[in-house]
């Protein structure tokens, strides 16, 4: 029973969120706000505060991804510490190894700290952070632990991306690490995301997802035609449904069909590839934050990509846009 009533609370607060969150009331709704009202003419000298958020339960390990790094950053832009809260799944939790020196919340609450919610907002406008700034500056030496909103967003997830990979690839799990690659060739992993975004053509929030196969094979043939390396091309798409689904490919030579595969080894996959094409979808764009080879990703996407020349972006029609793009497959 506590258990559902927590779940209808939530659900409660986030229809409340959505309706206020662009009107002049919507800050009043929270505790801290009114802190930072009561005591406008604080100064931050230091701060003995953190920053976290609830990876959402309900959602994909791509999403609750977003979720995490955006509060690892948006803490740092704060000038904060932050603060660790477990994915949904555990095996996800251990397999990521993003936990490693963080301090758990769980931890801090043991010790006393108290947490306060902050209001969304939107990054990108200054007014908007400068208050997130002046909430934090509030509490001065108080022992808190700031809680982002459910789905704070944030575009850049690619400032963090060495940290990430120095997690990832410290994580004791990745002793274990087991990939059907093969360091005798040039290894190409393809997401196509198809499954759940096939299942409602009228669900604009899915359909937007959908990347046809002839994008695919557009790129494919350019990167086959560019790509220079003394190995054999193989090309590994991860997808889901049955081979027939994709004509376009056959006749292609070296591809290996990933559409059993489990999600932790197709995620792996993405990130030990030599060259990984993400589709629109976050469950590819956050491999490529780890994999540390090429990425070719999709330009008109929900987050953002670095302006380095691993980085390899593609127009709606499968066409590489930018001019990096010859550079970095020479240069591998």
């Amino acid at each position: 029973m506590g258990k559902y009533i927590r779940k209808v609370k939530v659900k409660l607060w986030s229809i409340i969120v959505k309706r206020f969150r662009h009107k002049k009331i919507y800050p009043f709704l929270y505790r801290s706000y009114w802190n930072y009202l009561l005591n406008k003419n604080v100064v931050q000298t230091q701060c003995n505060c953190f920053y976290s958020i609830v990876p959402n339960r309900g959602a994909g390990i791509g999403h609750q991804l977003a979720n995490w790094i955006t509060a690892y950053i948006i803490a740092k832009k704060l000038g904060i510490r932050f603060a660790y809260i477990p994915f949904s799944s555990k095996e996800w939790d251990s397999f990521l190894g993003f936990s490693k020196n963080e301090v758990f919340v769980s931890h801090l609450l043991n010790q006393g700290y108290k947490l306060r919610k902050l209001p969304k907002f939107d990054p990108d406008n200054k007014k908007e952070f400068e208050i997130q700034k002046r909430i934090v500056g509030s509490y001065k030496m108080k022992r808190v632990v700031f809680l982002a909103e459910s789905d704070q967003n944030y575009r850049e997830l690619f400032e963090a991306k060495d940290d990430l990979q120095d997690k990832f690839f410290s994580a004791q799990e990745r002793e274990n690490n087991n990939t059907i690659f093969s360091s005798l060739n040039f290894n190409i992993a393809m997401h196509i995301r198809r499954g759940d975004i096939m299942a409602d053509s009228n669900n604009k929030n899915l359909t937007m997802r959908i990347v046809s196969n002839n994008y695919y094979k557009t790129l494919i043939d350019q990167i086959l035609a560019y790509l220079k390396v003394d190995k054999p091309i193989h090309i590994y798409i991860f997808s889901q449904g049955v081979i027939d689904d994709f004509p376009e490919f056959h006749g292609i030579e070296n591809i290996h069909w990933c559409m059993d595969m489990g999600a932790k080894d197709s995620f792996l996959h993405m990130v030990y590839a030599d060259m990984l094409i993400t589709g629109k979808s976050s469950f590819s764009y956050k491999p490529a934050l780890l994999n540390r080879g090429i990425k070719v990703c999709p330009e008109n996407f929900w987050h953002g990509y670095p302006n380095s020349a691993d980085w390899i972006l593609v127009n709606n029609d499968g066409i590489i846009v930018n001019n990096k793009a010859t550079l970095s497959f020479e240069s591998i």
